[in-house]
C-alpha cells in the first residue's frame, strides 16, 4: 500500500489555507472606507529631528551626543520612552527618574524649536493619500506625538489637508498600543471596525489595531524600535503608501 506523501500533503493544505486568507483579506479590502496613518517612520522620517533634540537636551546635561541610531531605536512608545532612554546612557540609573520631569521639559523644549527641520515625507506619501482622498476614502493620522507638534508637522510638510482627523498622544486618556484612538476614529467616522485600515511602521500600531478590529499594513523602512517589523504580525507589508490604494483597487 503507497504511503500518502505527507509534504506534498502539507503543502496543498497550506496552499488552500494561503488561497482562503487571500480571499478573505480580498474581500475585507473591498469593504474599507476609511485608513488611518500613523506619523513618524510611516509617513515622515523624523529621526534626525529627534536626534538633534535629544542631544541638544543630553547637552544640557553635559553628555555626550548619541548617534541617529540610537536615537531612531527609541522611538515610537512616546516622549517620556525616548527621553528617558536617551538620558540613561552615561548617566546613573537613579538620577535618570530624578532628572526626567526636567529633561523632559528641556526635550520638548528643543523638539519645539527643531521639529520639522531636518523631517522629509517618505517616497510615494503625497501620491498615496492624494490616490485615497480623490477616491473619497477618509483619512486620519494617529500619532502616539503630542498634538501640536504633530500639526505643526503636518503643517510644514504639506500633508494636514489630507486628513479630516487629527489624534496626537495627548488627545485621548490613552495612547497606541492602547485601541481608545483607533476606536474614536471609528467613531467620529459612523464606520465599523472592520471598514477601517491601519496603517504603520510598529509593534504599537499592529496591536492598537488588532484590539480595535481594523486590518494593519505596515511599511518596511520605520522605527519600531529597532526589531524587525517583518514578525511584527501586520496583515501584510507593503513597499509604500502608493501600494495601499493599489490594495483597495483604486
Amino acid at each position: 500500500m503507497n504511503q500518502p506523501d505527507l509534504a506534498a500533503l502539507y503543502a496543498a493544505r497550506s496552499t488552500l489555507r494561503s488561497e482562503r486568507l487571500q480571499r478573505f483579506m480580498q474581500l475585507r479590502m473591498g469593504a474599507v472606507q476609511g485608513v488611518i496613518f500613523d506619523l513618524d517612520g510611516t509617513m515622515v522620517d523624523t529621526a534626525p529631528d529627534f536626534e538633534l533634540a535629544v542631544n541638544a537636551m543630553r547637552a544640557d546635561y553635559g553628555l555626550a551626543p548619541l548617534p541617529l541610531r540610537q536615537v531612531t531605536d527609541c522611538i515610537g512608545k512616546g516622549s517620556e520612552h525616548l527621553v528617558r532612554s536617551t538620558l540613561a546612557p552615561g548617566m546613573e540609573p537613579s538620577r535618570v527618574e530624578t532628572e526626567l520631569p526636567n529633561a523632559l521639559r528641556a526635550y520638548q523644549k528643543h523638539y519645539g524649536e527643531i521639529n520639522g527641520r531636518r523631517a522629509r515625507p517618505y517616497p510615494q506619501v503625497y501620491r498615496g493619500l492624494a490616490r485615497l482622498q480623490d477616491a473619497g476614502i477618509a483619512l486620519a493620522c494617529v500619532t502616539n506625538k503630542p498634538y501640536g507638534l504633530a500639526m505643526t508637522l503636518l503643517e510644514k510638510t504639506g500633508l494636514a489637508p489630507y486628513f479630516s482627523l487629527v489624534y496626537g498622544g495627548d488627545s485621548l486618556p490613552m495612547k497606541k498600543p492602547h485601541p481608545l484612538p483607533i476606536r474614536e476614529v471609528c467613531r467620529a467616522w459612523s464606520l465599523m471596525p472592520d471598514q477601517v485600515m491601519m496603517v504603520g511602521d510598529s509593534s504599537n500600531d499592529i496591536t492598537a489595531a488588532r484590539a480595535a478590529g481594523c486590518l494593519v499594513l505596515t511599511v518596511p523602512y520605520g522605527y519600531n524600535h529597532g526589531q524587525p517589523i517583518a514578525d511584527a504580525g501586520a496583515d501584510q507589508m507593503i513597499d509604500d503608501l502608493m501600494q495601499v490604494a493599489s490594495l483597495l483597487g483604486l
